[in-house]
């Protein structure tokens, strides 16, 4: 049987028009009422991504909007990117009345208070990014910060890539799966995958990569990279093109690649790798359609962006317009006090 395509693709909306500010609202409400999120966060969720939207379309340039369920259920984030001039004086602009071109000056004061949770980091002379995230009523926020962006190639509705977190006693496990090629049946080879993992996530890593590979013998195979975060280290297992990263402000302090081969057609023995993983580290481990040469021009802005933000950052500035692309960025696991 087919197993069900993964929802939590990411939707991108170019903000160059005016009407782009209404599809990226509509977009947002009907995402958030997919989650479930209900009718009143939808409302909450579609006014200010229609402020979002309409700031880029008025202040900034190569600009988008980008609207992602988070990928362990319960929420959304809308995050807005450009490659503007940047806020000179960020602080007074989350103010309400604060304008730099003669508007009410409302937009980013609204954000602040719609949001459960607003993230912004500005750079003059390079961009802008904002992330509104949105909890679904009653519902539990995540232990630690995580960002997700999982974009089809340009063209296709369905994406080939997919990504699952879990979260259990014994730590945070993470996947990110790269079906091979893109389109349908990539993503029926990612979606499989996904579902041997999301059955028993807490397996040993090297188990979950071959229950994977089991359920992927009738499809065309995929990537995998697996993580599993303690307090202090990262554990990682993978198979083929799906790169793990562990930065800081200060630069990349790890970086590991998967086992040559392929999940669901002779796929060697896996073998997991061990890493320290200091407290002010995150873990990005993502797919081939970002560019594998990013971290070479990362800047320290970059690099000590927040999980939502960094994600969203490499999606949008480095991603292959040839191939789908998966950014899942997170933060170490806490320590218990």
């Amino acid at each position: 049987m087919r197993p069900p395509i993964d929802t939590a693709v990411t939707s991108q909306v170019i903000v160059d028009h005016s009407s782009a500010v209404h599809h990226a609202a509509a977009l947002a409400r009907a995402a958030a009422l997919a989650g479930g999120l209900g009718i009143a966060v939808a409302e909450r969720t579609a006014v200010l991504t229609s402020e979002l939207a309409g700031n880029l379309l008025r202040h900034a340039v190569g600009g988008a909007v980008y609207v992602q369920r988070l990928p362990q259920g319960g929420g959304l984030d809308v995050v807005a990117v450009d490659r503007g001039p940047g806020m000179a004086q960020p602080d007074r602009a989350m103010v309400d009345g604060f304008s730099t071109a003669g508007s009410l000056g409302s937009g980013m004061g609204a954000a602040r208070r719609l949001a459960d949770e607003l993230a912004l980091r500005t750079l003059p002379g390079v961009g802008t990014l904002i992330c509104a995230r949105f909890h679904a009523p009653g519902s539990t926020p995540p232990r630690s910060d995580i960002g997700l962006l999982c974009l089809p190639v340009r063209g296709e509705d369905e994406c080939g890539d997919s990504a699952a977190v879990a979260d259990a006693p014994g730590g945070r496990t993470v996947a990110v799966v790269d079906g091979l090629g893109h389109g349908a049946e990539a993503a029926e080879a990612s979606a499989a995958a996904v579902a041997a993992f999301r059955a028993e996530p807490d397996r040993p890593l090297p188990d979950l990569l071959a229950a994977m590979d089991r359920a992927l013998r009738a499809s065309r195979g995929a990537a995998v990279g697996l993580l599993r975060l303690r307090p202090g280290t990262a554990e990682h297992c993978g198979i083929g093109n799906v790169r793990l990263l562990l930065v800081a402000h200060d630069g990349v302090r790890a970086r590991a690649a998967g086992q040559p081969g392929v999940v669901g057609w002779n796929m060697p023995r896996p073998l997991p790798r061990t890493l320290p993983m200091p407290d002010e580290c995150a873990a990005v481990l993502h797919s081939d359609g970002i560019a594998t040469r990013w971290p070479d021009t990362a800047t320290p802005f970059l690099l000590g962006l927040p999980p939502r933000l960094l994600a969203a950052a490499l999606g949008h500035g480095h991603r292959s317009a040839r191939d789908d692309a998966t950014a899942l960025v997170t933060g170490a696991a806490r320590r218990s006090s």
